[in-house]
């Protein structure tokens, strides 16, 4: 299988995935996957999938055109999200190298559905992709994507292996006050997609002194709908609770609290804000803290690749998670 018929492969994936949106979302067991959220994930999947798409990110390897590789990469999903190990199961593909995956319990039934259409479009998949839910064994490289904690292990384990290992990271909006309202309902997308679970969900706002968070409010009611979902009520009011009980300033709109904090992991249903006086500020604090930062959104170019309000949830196929190329770590293995 060359590289045009694996390309060929994934858009008609891409396609049938579209197809097919109702069949998949069947079967979900976890609570935080809404179908309004798999049919999102779903739905961007399958557009990135799109044949342009696929040459467009892959011409930059113009090495994968003779490059015959059969390495096992050994894959290692979260589960935070819906398909959030889907790119790296298409860059070990796509890249002509052997996938062996060790699903999320959160999220093992959605990749397993689409790796089925994947084989039953081409064939020759069926023997380069395998799932385990056991030891990962017999690889030749590992990445591996998991919390802070699970990281230490993942480094102990597999530090000795060529490896991407992937921990917590969040990501913050930079606001300069003059924002219109469709791009704050864009930020209250970033906010509230996934119910804020993805590293590529706003949780920390950097607001100019004076700031009236009202605006923000405002045009996150966009998402009223989320508090009648009972996980997400329970982190609500419990949060709100104990910042009550320990008479933790806050602010709240009924759907989520903004309270003032300098990290950026705030809890299911909380926002961060932190205020400041000039934007080089700013700048500065978002190079300190790089790798906590998964993405930052912002009508200023204050870091390389800022994203769009509305856009965190919408990564290109070379927009790489923790801004580590996957591909070119498969390619050099």
């Amino acid at each position: 299988m060359n590289l045009q018929q694996r390309i060929d492969a994934f858009s008609k994936l891409g396609e049938s995935i579209k197809k097919n949106k109702e069949k998949l979302a069947k079967g979900n067991h976890n609570l935080w996957f809404t179908p309004d959220f798999i049919d999102f994930a779903l739905t961007e999947t399958a557009n990135s999938l799109q044949k342009e798409n696929l040459e467009q990110w892959i011409a930059k390897y113009p090495e994968l055109q003779k490059q015959k590789s059969n390495k096992r990469a050994g894959v290692i999903t979260a589960g935070n999200i819906p398909l959030v190990g889907f790119h790296d199961f298409l860059s070990v593909l796509i890249s002509g190298n052997i996938f062996v995956g060790k699903l999320s319990s959160k999220d093992d039934k959605l990749m397993p559905a689409i790796i089925k259409m994947l084989i039953e479009i081409e064939q020759e998949f069926k023997s380069r992709i395998s799932l385990t839910e056991g030891k990962l064994e017999s690889f030749d490289a590992v990445i591996a994507t998991g919390s802070n904690n699970s990281a230490r292990y993942f480094e102990y384990y597999f530090g000795k292996y060529p490896h991407i290992i992937r921990k917590n990271r969040n990501s913050v909006a930079v606001l300069t006050g003059n924002e219109t309202d469709g791009e704050l309902q864009g930020l209250a997308d970033d906010i509230f997609l996934y119910f804020g679970l993805g590293c590529r969900s706003v949780s920390k706002l950097f607001l100019p002194d004076g700031y009236e968070l009202d605006t923000v409010f405002r045009n996150s009611l966009k998402h009223k709908n989320v508090i009648n979902h009972n996980k997400y009520a329970n982190n609500y009011d419990y949060n709100r609770a104990i910042y009550m009980m320990n008479r933790i300033d806050f602010k709240d709109n009924g759907i989520m609290l903004m309270k003032e904090d300098i990290g950026y992991a705030s809890p299911v249903s909380v926002v961060y804000y932190e205020h400041y006086s000039k934007p080089d500020t700013v700048k500065k604090r978002l190079q300190t803290d790089n790798e906590m930062i998964q993405c930052v959104v912002s009508k200023e170019e204050l870091v390389d690749n800022t994203v769009n309000f509305g856009e965190t949830q919408k990564p290109k196929l070379w927009d790489y998670a923790d801004n580590i190329d996957t591909i070119e770590f498969l390619v050099n293995l």
